[in-house]
């Protein structure tokens, strides 16, 4: 994982533990057979390819909504 993208990303997503949770879950995806967001280009491993796109915005982290409970 290059260090660079590793900062850039972290500006866009200031939590540590949501950034490494996000970088993993795509780095599965990717090596499962999912396509990249972005250009593979020559010397970047899937997590570089993850971080990549967090910093272009091509991924981002989803927050479920909260449903309430109406009271009837």
């Amino acid at each position: 994982m290059k260090a660079e993208l590793v900062e850039q990303a972290a500006l866009v997503i200031t939590d540590p533990p949501i950034l490494i949770n996000l970088v993993s879950k795509r780095v599965r995806q990717l090596q499962a057979g999912r396509p990249a967001l972005v250009e593979r280009r020559p010397g970047l491993r899937d997590a570089d390819i993850a971080l990549t796109e967090i910093i272009q915005g091509k991924i981002k982290v989803g927050w479920p909504e909260v449903i309430e409970e109406s009271e009837e």
